[in-house]
């Protein structure tokens, strides 16, 4: 079975806008911008994988021009030499970053074929079962800044009241993206002392900023406190930050392959980590990084801000994990999905498709109807 054709497909999703316009790289963000990655073999299986949202055109062409003449006539079935390979080929246009993620979305898409040459779900072909797997909400609301370095909800009246709503869902946990006190009371009173609230930082301080802001924010008890720190890649200061301020540290969604997460576990810097199968290298780098938090004693909860095959793929990993884990849901309603509502949460949990591979295919009207035009 060898590979014939591979494409780049750049969509355009919208979500649903509630509250203030969310600006993002100083503009209004209304939808999320990516590329799918489609590959079809010889022997008309296809497999779909997924990049990050945001810079779809340098994404595209990498795939286009460097990426897929090296895939064509392959045998599709060799996905660890195949990403070997890519990997050693495309160090010279960069290691990490976007190439990276175009390497993530090729890697997701053919291990969606092997499943589906296989007759297995994905899950099973990794040695676990289909089974439900526990969700959080991603509480994402538009934000503005509060102070020097801190950032507070534009809305806090919608903050609060997504916050119930998640819990009304059957979430056990929720994350805020604001950083104030003002925001974590709020929330904390809407859902009770008995649900976990994580606060992602989204890199935002320097170490002795973060110390101030976790000695701030270490009464309300949280689950994690996520990427506190710029550069993400500082893992001393990760390490500092977890062992003087007692809270738990959550990092890994920009970390690309298993090697920056075995300096990351080397550190001491991270109770929870968090790889992305659409940055790290796709499942095959995710399931080395998973043995390796195994092995380091770290929990693992992958980043999962997206809603393509990389969350499907997600839901797959998390389900053939022989520990629960957490699995991220974004907070922002699309008007239109790629899986209808496959992926929505029953109860807090979601359930892999059992269908063979990642078990569903993006719906081919929402692909045709999304496509971003002139790409």
């Amino acid at each position: 079975m060898k590979i014939a054709t591979v494409e780049a497909l750049p969509v355009r999703l919208p979500f649903v806008q509630a509250g203030p316009p969310i600006v993002m790289f100083g503009r209004p963000w209304t939808a999320f911008e990516l590329v799918l990655v489609r590959i079809e073999t010889d022997q008309g299986i296809v497999g779909y994988g997924e990049t990050p949202w945001g810079p779809w055109r340098p994404l595209q062409a990498l795939i286009d021009d460097f990426i897929a003449p090296a895939l064509i006539g392959r045998p599709a079935d060799n996905i660890a030499g195949l990403m070997h390979e890519l990997q050693r080929l495309t160090h010279v246009i960069g290691r990490y970053g976007l190439t990276m993620f175009a390497l993530s979305g090729v890697d997701t898409a053919l291990w969606d074929i092997a499943g589906k040459a296989a007759g297995q779900p994905l899950a099973r072909m990794l040695g676990g079962s289909v089974r439900p797997v526990a969700g959080y909400e991603s509480l994402w609301v538009s934000y503005k800044r509060s102070g020097a370095w801190d950032w507070e909800s534009a809305d806090r009246d919608v903050l609060t009241e997504r916050a119930r709503a998640a819990i009304a869902a059957g979430y056990r946990h929720v994350k805020l993206h604001g950083t104030t006190e003002a925001d974590l009371r709020a929330v904390r009173d809407a859902v009770g002392d008995d649900v976990g609230i994580m606060v992602d930082a989204s890199c935002r301080w320097s170490l002795n900023e973060a110390r101030q802001a976790a000695a701030r924010l270490r009464p309300f008890g949280l689950y994690w406190l996520e990427e506190p720190v710029f550069p993400p890649e500082d893992f001393h200061s990760l390490a500092r930050l977890q062992a003087e301020s007692g809270i738990p540290i959550a990092a890994g969604e920009n970390a690309c392959t298993a090697f920056e997460f075995a300096a990351m576990f080397a550190a001491d810097a991270v109770a929870f980590a968090q790889p992305n199968v659409n940055r790290v290298g796709g499942i095959t780098e995710f399931r080395k990084v998973a043995a390796l938090a195994e092995t380091s004693g770290v929990a693992l909860n992958p980043h999962s801000f997206f809603f393509g095959p990389g969350f499907l793929a997600t839901l797959h990993l998390v389900a053939a994990q022989a520990r629960p884990a957490l699995v991220e849901k974004p907070g922002i309603p699309l008007e239109v999905g790629l899986y209808g509502g496959a992926t929505d949460p029953i109860n807090g949990q979601f359930h892999p498709p059992d269908g063979p591979g990642l078990g569903r295919d993006p719906d081919p009207d929402v692909l045709r109807d999304c496509r971003i035009r002139g790409a």
